[in-house]
């Protein structure tokens, strides 16, 4: 029995009666962890455990925010801190391989972590570029605003995350740095030109279109589609995502349940995938909203289903690691970040 073409939380540390009964029926192609989802090792291995077992998938993904800085769902005490993507940058300035490094190893860390629980996909990197007057949604989690260097750290990142053992999701295509608000309460609308936006904001992500995932922005680009965000404009997906940036691998909106989206959820799921997502994400684990989305989703099938497929069979064995001696080096990189700021 095929997966229906959506991702989905839950709604606290262990499934109810009726989120199990839910997930039987409709089959997620996979499920999203928040910190409402996270104790201790033990209960987050158990939930994990309980969600691939529900729907009879021992691989089914199960995906996380864990960027390091302020966006870490796992974190103390169980689990160490890691720094925001401005550091790498930072280190980047000071010495190039230092940054790129410092990047490698971060994310190969974040992914021993992850996969030690049973974590299988990282919503990691981003090639967002941050610009004056922005909103600070962004910040300091961008690797830095020139769409080289953004695109080489978040290169490094892809491989610390793919060494071990983890999948990569490509943020926020094609690109939030400009948004004037935070898309979980309200539609940022960006008015820069489309020659600019193609010198800049599309170039971050270019060099990363092989990437195996990626997730759109809740942005609308006036110059290329002035009525609807790139998560639900098919121009964009079309002209943008897949053509100009060259895009092929799984394409998952960004959340349903953000108020930057218009109309109900249903009416939300259904623009998403007839726009050309190929996965819907929702997150907030409110069942009566996972239900519709459900109803609102398709089987995966067709071109969605090749890539879904190609997305899970790239993910590789964990490399051998000495974890201990990474953290030490990214700790000393870090140090030598802060005394160069």
């Amino acid at each position: 029995m095929s997966s229906r073409a959506f991702i989905t939380g839950v709604s606290g540390l262990s499934l109810t009666v009726e989120e199990r009964a839910f997930l039987r029926a409709e089959r997620p192609w996979g499920f999203i962890l928040f910190k409402r989802n996270i104790d201790s090792p033990a209960q987050v291995t158990a939930l994990i455990e309980e969600l691939r077992k529900t729907i009879s998938e021992p691989d089914a993904p199960v995906l996380i925010d864990q960027e390091g800085g302020r966006v870490q769902r796992f974190g103390p005490p169980h689990w160490p801190v890691y720094p925001p993507g401005a550091v790498f940058g930072t280190l980047y300035d000071m010495d190039r391989a230092s940054g790129l490094n410092a990047a490698r190893l971060s994310a190969r860390l974040i992914a021993a972590d992850l996969i030690d629980l049973g974590v299988t996909v990282d919503c990691l990197p981003l090639a967002d570029l941050p610009v004056a007057g922005a909103d600070a949604v962004i910040g300091n989690r961008a690797y830095g605003t020139e769409p080289g260097k953004v695109a080489a750290i978040a290169r490094a990142v892809t491989d610390g995350l793919e060494q071990g053992g983890v999948l990569p999701v490509l943020k926020h295509i094609p690109g939030h740095g400009r948004a004037t608000a935070d898309t979980h309460f309200r539609l940022p609308v960006v008015d820069t030109p489309g020659p600019e936006l193609e010198r800049t904001d599309f170039a971050a992500f270019r060099p990363l279109a092989d990437l195996p995932m990626a997730m759109t922005a809740h942005v609308v680009f006036s110059a290329l589609d002035p009525a609807q965000p790139a998560t639900t404009s098919a121009t964009i997906i079309e002209q943008v995502i897949r053509g100009s940036i060259g895009f092929q691998g799984l394409l998952m909106s960004d959340d349903v349940s953000m108020n930057a989206l218009a109309g109900s959820i249903a009416e939300r799921t259904r623009a998403i995938v007839s726009a050309g997502c190929d996965m819907v994400l929702h997150c907030n684990g409110d069942l009566a909203e996972m239900r519709d989305v459900a109803r609102e989703t398709p089987e995966l099938s067709g071109r969605a289903l090749q890539r879904a497929q190609r997305a899970l069979a790239s993910r590789k064995a964990p490399q051998p690691f000495d974890r201990a001696a990474a953290r030490a080096e990214l700790d000393e990189l870090i140090g030598r970040a802060g005394a160069g700021a």
